[in-house]
């Protein structure tokens, strides 16, 4: 999973935004993947983040001149259930390993949707313009460095939801889906507090422990807030 490079002068970041829209975009699938899958009682997923040229001096001056775009880019790496639990769709599988196999599809496409989501959230907010499911839709994610994601969920409703008007209503499904995901309090702390992780991050390798551990303690911080909150006098 990773951001598709933008070579269009027109729509190209400037300097150090285009490094904030790449941690955003991958914290987005990052949240999904481990906090959505514990959510939903999905297998943990092992995955990382690779953060190839994030030198920023270089990459900054690269990114605004559109030179060397090959060099700097965030990616995660892992984290699809399909691929890594091995549950190919057959005709002879049982009816709980059909629902399964279906349940990891959806959790990978709703996975795959929260990057370019996350960064299109980012980008409102920065831009002060709203944002909700109703002013987003799916060809648009192909703005937010999503095609490669886009083409993979295509792949995925091909195999498992044949049938075109059968694939554009599950595709809406899991799209609202990935949106409550990301547009949550929460969530959203979280997943901020993991782009700014992989922002200031100095090796090329974040392990997905230490992913997991920025994403723990954002929610920890925000159920001991809740309580804190509860516990009040009215």
């Amino acid at each position: 999973m990773h951001r598709d490079k933008q070579v269009n002068k027109a729509v190209m970041p400037k300097g150090a935004e285009l490094f904030v829209q790449m941690a955003y975009h991958e914290a987005g699938h990052a949240a999904a993947i481990y906090l959505r899958n514990k959510q939903v009682n999905l297998p943990q997923i092992y995955f990382h983040i690779l953060l190839t040229g994030f030198n920023r001096p270089k990459c900054e001056a690269d990114a605004v001149a559109l030179l060397s775009l090959a060099d700097c880019q965030a990616k995660l790496e892992g984290g699809l259930l399909i691929h890594s639990l091995a549950m190919p769709v057959n005709s002879n599988a049982t009816q709980q390993e059909a629902l399964a196999c279906q349940m990891a599809y959806e959790a990978d496409i709703i996975n795959l949707l929260t990057g370019p989501l996350a960064e299109a959230k980012h980008i409102a907010q920065r831009d002060g313009e709203p944002i909700n499911a109703r002013l987003m839709n799916i060809e648009a994610l192909k703005n937010y460095g999503g095609k490669s994601d886009l083409e993979k969920i295509d792949e995925y409703l091909e195999i498992f939801c044949p049938g075109q008007d059968k694939k554009a209503e599950k595709l809406d499904m899991l799209f609202s889906a990935a949106f409550s995901f990301i547009d949550h309090p929460d969530h959203w702390r979280a997943i901020t507090q993991l782009a700014h992780f992989i922002l200031t991050h100095e090796k090329e390798l974040i392990r997905c422990e230490d992913a997991i551990t920025v994403l723990d303690t954002s929610i920890e911080k925000a159920g001991l807030s809740k309580q804190w909150l509860s516990s009040w006098p009215a």
